[in-house]
């Protein structure tokens, strides 16, 4: 688990770039990882970030269609399913690998699992990303370059704390110093036995 974060952060920047190569909220995956590995999971995981950051691009285009933005609103819904079991499954990876560390008595939980955490890396790899490119652009004024250069270096330094903070809490685990606790998410408005809504709507049909 040593300099996990490093690891990752070198996925998420290929996956950004490698969505990027296509740019299209449609583009087809290929995963280069070998299925079943915590790279191929971290790979997927950024993928699905991307796709949803640029969905929510586009539905805050003024001028979308009404009828396009309730398909996309539907698919975004369905994206943040999928990005929350994927989550789950990275934390199930983390368990795993965990399962013969003893905890120390005084052992405590942290306030979130580690695949959240890297849940919130991957969108950062996003966001620096696409503020390089605005630091970069040919056709903004100079405040604006300036201004986004700023950011860029908070979300360098962001994600250099947020990795450094993983690593530690994967080896904190890994010594018995922390133990993992894993809360399923339980969506209940994608659940037609939980949202009111639609299982309503089922007994009236029935």
């Amino acid at each position: 688990m040593k300099d996990f974060s490093a690891n990752a952060n070198a996925i998420f920047d290929r996956a950004t770039e490698d969505y990027h190569l296509v740019n299209h909220v449609d583009a087809v995956m290929k995963n280069p990882f070998q299925p079943g590995t915590i790279d191929f999971l971290l790979y997927e995981k950024n993928w699905i970030d991307v796709v949803q950051w640029h969905l929510e691009d586009i539905i805050r285009d003024p001028e979308i269609d009404p009828i396009k933005a309730l398909e996309i609103k539907r698919r975004i819904d369905r994206s943040n399913q999928e990005r929350t079991d994927l989550v789950e499954k990275i934390d199930d990876y983390f368990l795993d690998f965990f399962k013969d560390v003893k905890p120390l008595p005084n052992a405590f939980i942290n306030t979130e699992s580690p695949a959240w955490a890297i849940d919130r890396l991957s969108i950062l790899a996003i966001k620096i990303y696409h503020m390089r490119d605005e630091v970069n652009r040919t056709d903004a004024d100079e405040q604006h370059v300036i201004n986004c250069r700023k950011k860029l270096n908070v979300l360098m330094e962001q994600r250099e704390d947020l990795s450094h903070a993983i690593d530690t809490l994967l080896q904190e685990i890994g010594e018995g110093k922390k133990y993992m606790k894993v809360y399923r998410q339980m969506k209940m408005y994608n659940d037609p036995s939980l949202n009111p809504v639609l299982y309503n709507k089922q007994q009236n049909n029935g």
